[in-house]
């Protein structure tokens, strides 16, 4: 019985070292193929990498990393990377994060496919899309690589009633405002334009009429009705108490 049990355990023993060969000669292979893709100037080291191919680098990377794939003639090349590269975006899946490239080649970072944040030399940033020229009402910004709105702004409108709340009466203050248009831009654009454009309204505090029309007379004959309320109860006051004094008399 002891034999067995030695015989087993020096089974395993064995079993392990095998795999612990496996894996060196494994890790030596892809030291291998990462030293010539550094030669070529392809990536850097194998950092991450969990599984490669001889011909292909990297096809499989560590948790959250991201598989980055590109082409050299025709065969394919894998590296992980922390970041995506220029002209890539990061996407992150359930099995597997990959460097997607962007569509258009003078995007030099993208939100998305189609949506660029930040474009390549000579090139200007207009709602998402690299242009080599901005587009009409837009002046190119050579800092920051993108068109921005030109504010050509038309004559201001007349100043609106004074209003408070709503009421253009009543109240002692209230405000009134005006407004004017971006010129040369589209309607379906001009919201887009007005936007980027300041000083489209202004405001500035007004006079009121303190009294709306016919609140004064309103307000006169409630006055006056009470007064006459208050003389007409005093008056009956004053006959009972008359009326007292006389049968006191009696």
């Amino acid at each position: 019985m002891r034999w067995i049990i030695f015989m087993l355990l020096l089974f395993i023993n064995s079993m392990e070292m095998l795999t612990q060969t496996r894996w060196k000669k494994s890790g030596t292979a892809r030291c291998g193929l990462l030293s010539r893709l550094v030669s070529t100037g392809l990536f850097e080291n194998c950092t991450g990498c969990i599984l490669c191919t001889e011909d292909n680098g990297c096809v499989a990377c560590q948790q959250r990393l991201f598989l980055l794939i590109w082409r050299k003639g025709i065969r394919q090349y894998g590296a992980c990377v922390h970041t995506c590269p220029p002209g890539y975006f990061g996407v992150r899946g359930q099995e597997v994060n990959r460097c997607t490239k962007c569509t258009s080649p003078s995007c030099e970072s993208c939100f998305s496919k189609d949506f660029c944040m930040k474009c390549k030399e000579r090139f200007y940033l207009h709602k998402g899309k690299c242009l080599s020229t901005c587009p009409p009402s837009t002046t190119a910004q050579p800092s920051t690589r993108e068109c921005q709105e030109t504010c050509e702004l038309g004559p201001w409108s007349e100043w609106s009633t004074c209003t408070n709340k709503g009421r253009t009466c009543g109240c002692k203050w209230g405000l009134e405002t005006r407004v004017r248009d971006v010129l040369g831009s589209p309607k379906e654009e001009e919201e887009e334009a007005a936007a980027g454009c300041p000083g489209l309204l202004e405001s500035r505090k007004c006079r009121m009429r303190k009294h709306c029309p016919g609140e004064k007379t309103e307000t006169r004959r409630r006055v006056k009705k009470a007064k006459k309320q208050k003389e007409k109860e005093k008056k009956k006051q004053r006959e009972k108490e008359k009326k007292a004094d006389v049968q006191a008399g009696t």
